[in-house]
């Protein structure tokens, strides 16, 4: 039987590229993951960061013209109650992929409810097909396992929205509908990406509740993918911070909100919405990101580091570990570095959230 501490998932050095008429896109450049069964982690950066071919790559759905430099993606499923499977999802043939993990193990709610639902096909038909794909289930015992799938995401009615074509629904019903079918067939990981960007706030609360609600059900793990820390805080256990194809920080969540050690995630957080600020303007982080197609050499952040230090466009900077949970890539945490202080208003921004939160530092 399945052990709740034990990793599912446990991403080392992963490194991909993309062929383009330009050249190698250097996308992914030496990623580490873990996950444990029942646990959320999510992915936070700036478009064009690397969340999202981090995690087609370990759903095995990678483009073809992706060339894998090096890693391995281990994924842990129990074939039954007593039979623990663990396969490199790189190595195997995507047809295996297909056949035992897509759907099966390893879900994905995209951004788009509308990419993902097939215009053409009844929504009940949708929610069908997996089940009967992978177990062979019997349509009867489909069409009512969808219904209570229906019922299971808040959609009122269900018999009814059975025989409803997307189009007829509101957005927000959709990307309940595309959760359904995620969990159709009761996988062990569910990744997430962007799952709320095209809905009005109120419905986004709901899809954040609402899967938060299913993952404590079923006990499944999750990985968000976003770039919206305000969505983070509200449901992950630990954050990766992502910046030019690399994690630059990771920790648990309170780590990252009240404890942020990289000028990155300092920007980051300095970019959210605030209510209480005292100037109206919102911060943008200056500069743009690296482009990959070229080497980059020392820190990708550097250019647009107003901290940044000599070293830091001739080197790339160590993993630092803070604790047990927190690291840290950037050379300002060296000994040797001059010791700076994050900026004012963020710092004044971190103590309001620590009091909402009821946060004690450590």
């Amino acid at each position: 039987m399945s052990n709740i501490n034990e990793k599912i998932l446990t991403v080392r050095n992963l490194s991909i590229s993309f062929k383009t008429t330009a050249g190698n896109v250097n996308a992914i450049r030496g990623v580490d993951l873990d996950l444990k069964r029942g646990e959320t982690i999510a992915i936070v950066g700036e478009s064009g960061s690397g969340k999202s071919v981090t995690n087609k790559a370990i759903m095995g759905i990678l483009d073809s013209n992706a060339i894998i430099n090096s890693g391995t993606i281990e994924f842990t499923y129990y074939r039954d109650k007593e039979h623990k499977v663990t396969c490199d999802i790189l190595k195997m043939k995507k047809k295996d992929i297909r056949r035992h993990i897509n759907g099966k193990r390893i879900a994905m709610i995209f951004q788009d409810p509308m990419t993902s639902l097939d215009p053409t096909m009844q929504i009940g038909r949708q929610i069908m097909e997996g089940m009967m794909w992978h177990y062979n289930t019997p349509k009867e015992e489909a069409y009512n396992k969808s219904l209570k799938l229906l019922e299971e995401v808040g959609i009122k009615d269900a018999s009814k929205r059975m025989k409803s074509y997307p189009h007829q629904l509101s957005g927000g019903m959709r990307q309940r509908v595309v959760i359904a079918i995620a969990l159709a067939c009761n996988p062990d990981l569910l990744i997430c990406d962007e799952p709320t960007t095209a809905l009005d706030v109120t419905i986004q609360a709901k899809i954040i509740e609402l899967i938060k609600q299913i993952q404590i059900e079923r006990n499944i793990s999750v990985i968000y993918i976003t770039h919206d820390l305000g969505v983070v805080a509200k449901v992950a256990d630990y954050v990766n911070v992502m910046y030019a194809g690399k994690i630059v920080e990771k920790g648990t969540a309170n780590e990252i909100y009240f404890e942020p050690l990289h000028p990155y995630t300092w920007g980051l957080l300095s970019a959210m919405p605030d209510l209480e600020a005292s100037d109206d303007r919102l911060y943008t982080i200056p500069g743009s990101p690296p482009n990959l197609l070229h080497q980059v050499k020392g820190d990708a952040y550097a250019p647009r580091n107003i901290f940044a230090l000599n070293i830091d466009s001739r080197i790339e900077p160590p993993v630092f570990k803070v604790t047990d949970t927190h690291f840290v890539s950037s050379w300002l945490l060296d000994k040797r570095a001059p010791k700076i202080k994050m900026p004012p208003v963020l710092k004044e921004r971190i103590e309001r959230m620590k009091k909402e939160a009821g946060y004690v530092t450590k």
